[in-house]
């Protein structure tokens, strides 16, 4: 069996999930154009639909984000009308991400994008979660290794 050069393109893990990730990028964005988000938008309220009232910190650590590039694109959301920040009762050094009513009825537009995602993958479930969990797992084993 002939051995695959290590610096091979096509070898390269990192490639093929860079690839994807582009053919990802190409697949969302006319379906996000939809809903006047961008990809970063989008995520945020896939964490607020889950979790309302997170606080910008909270939010930013689930989707691997420093306030730097959170904060502007929170408040270009609020300007939208569809999320509003507010001061922790608390802790007052804390601002907190809250959904309005606009921004909870986006959720039921959004359905649309997971749904055509399982339409491009044969409307196989299993598939989809098995990649899902596979990458997963690369991004545990990459940080632990990095640790």
């Amino acid at each position: 069996m002939a051995q695959t050069d290590p610096l091979n393109l096509d070898s390269m893990l990192c490639f093929a999930v860079y690839a994807a990730e582009h053919a990802f990028t190409r697949f969302y964005k006319p379906r996000l154009d939809a809903l006047e988000l961008t990809y970063p938008q989008y995520l945020v309220f896939l964490v607020l639909w889950e979790s309302d009232g997170l606080t910008v910190k909270a939010l930013g650590d689930k989707l691997f984000l420093d306030s730097g590039t959170i904060t502007p694109l929170i408040k270009r959301l609020e300007g939208r009308g569809l999320v509003r920040r507010e001061r922790d009762k608390q802790d007052e050094r804390q601002v907190r991400i809250f959904l309005t009513d606009e921004g909870r009825a986006l959720r039921e537009k959004a359905l649309a994008v997971p749904l055509a995602v399982g339409k491009a993958l044969g409307g196989d479930a299993r598939t989809a979660a098995m990649l899902r969990d596979s990458l997963h797992r690369l991004r545990e084993q990459l940080d632990a290794a990095d640790a």
